[in-house]
């Protein structure tokens, strides 16, 4: 069955460029392989919007596979962010209007979730594949922070025409930047004595709260891993 669905996802990508996410694209995905239209339908009972959350997973899992320890080997936490981020863009280069119309789909307030969603399932991924091993609360505030760079980055990228993509991954090091720059303001807020006191209540929620079983959406202000902060990213 996931054979099929896959089949069916590779021959939506080309009528997604001209119909979108559409039940245009799936009905013409269908007949083009010669699928059972019951059986096809079964794989996406949502119709379009399944078949670009399948498209997104599957990008996910090319970048996931793409990250070897090979790779990783070496780099500092930033530097894992900034190749895993770039892997997953550039493995969709060919597909640049797909993502195009799964932002355009997703940015639908009846799809709005779905979308949030898989940005968070994207970060989880990253942080996964990177080796992250939190269980508290920056479990959470990891992946809410990633979400936030890769939407932007994503949404820089697909308006992007320079040579190779250097102006999005000149906008990706920023995005980094910008939140280390964060995290090291409010590690030294925290190692003030006097300004201790601003992080006592927001330290207290956050220290209450637990990582799930790898899985689940949160709902707080993210930021990078404290422990990480001395290491540059």
């Amino acid at each position: 069955m996931q054979d099929l669905k896959d089949r069916i996802l590779d021959a939506a990508l080309i009528h997604v460029v001209f119909d979108g996410w559409s039940e245009a694209t799936l009905a013409a995905a269908i007949a083009d392989t010669g699928a059972d239209p019951g059986e096809a339908r079964a794989l996406v009972p949502r119709g379009a919007v399944d078949l670009a959350l399948a498209f997104h997973r599957k990008g996910d899992a090319a970048m996931v596979a793409a990250l070897t320890p090979e790779r990783l080997a070496g780099l500092k936490i930033r530097e894992k962010i900034t190749l895993a981020v770039r892997t997953r863009l550039e493995l969709m280069e060919m597909d640049k209007e797909a993502v195009r119309r799964g932002t355009t789909l997703f940015a639908l307030p009846i799809h709005a979730a779905d979308g949030a969603r898989a940005l968070w399932e994207t970060a989880d991924a990253i942080w996964t594949a990177i080796g992250d091993e939190s269980d508290d609360y920056n479990w959470y505030t990891k992946r809410l922070t990633l979400s936030g760079v890769y939407s932007s980055v994503v949404l820089y990228w697909l308006g992007d025409t320079s040579d190779g993509h250097a102006a999005t991954w000149a906008f990706l090091d920023r995005r980094i930047e910008d939140v280390m720059r964060m995290e090291k303001v409010k590690a030294q807020v925290r190692q003030s004595k006097l300004l201790q006191p601003l992080m006592a209540g927001p330290d207290w929620v956050l220290s209450h709260i637990k990582a799930p079983s790898k899985g689940g959406v949160a709902d707080m202000p993210g930021h990078w891993s404290r422990e990480k902060t001395q290491e540059e990213g």
